[in-house]
């Protein structure tokens, strides 16, 4: 667990604070830092026994435009990662999934965020209801997985979370030649 540095929040969020910091590099010498503090999310990539992948369309206000990505979301207080998971899976997909598998963890901001992502890919999906949060404006697209990796070749696919996350998944999607089916 990290030190408790002197710190001045900046601003507080919903989701983040931006903190100033005093630190103590590994050298001994004192510096000044801005840091965001996020508390962590997951992003899931799930697989459907037909072996196509579920990927949805966001928009984005920060872009201001609509784009490709696998389901994620953040944790809310106390919840863990694989909770966080299951919880975006079922609101943004409509879908629950009887296995879920860590890919990894990856730092997607280390100069500036201590966001922590925690990715998994989640197999034997089976439908439920959709329960999107009032700002989210999102459509959800079976496709075939080989399709989502031409998508990223093509640029189609711009977001590092799904790019990341398709490429870490595909060897699980291929193990037993049938794409994800059990």
């Amino acid at each position: 667990m990290r030190k408790k540095e002197p710190h001045e929040t900046l601003w507080h969020g919903r989701i983040f604070d931006l903190n100033r910091e005093e630190i103590l590099l590994p050298t001994g010498r004192k510096t000044t830092v801005e840091v965001i503090r996020h508390p962590g999310s997951a992003s899931i990539v799930p697989l459907l026994n037909d072996g196509q992948v579920v990927l949805i369309q966001q928009f984005r206000p920060s872009l201001r435009e609509v784009i490709w990505e696998i389901p994620a979301g953040t944790m809310g207080p106390g919840e863990d990662p694989l909770g966080c998971a299951r919880r975006e899976l079922m609101e943004e997909c409509g879908y629950q999934a009887n296995r879920f598998e860590k890919l990894g963890e990856v730092l997607p901001a280390p100069g500036y965020c201590d966001e922590r992502v925690h990715l998994f890919v989640a197999t034997d999906l089976t439908p439920c209801a959709q329960h999107l949060d009032e700002d989210e404006c999102l459509t959800i697209h079976p496709l075939p997985f080989e399709r989502a990796l031409d998508m990223i070749r093509r640029g189609e696919i711009r977001d590092a979370m799904t790019i990341i996350g398709l490429h870490m998944a595909h060897p699980i999607w291929k193990k037993d030649g049938s794409g994800g089916r059990r």
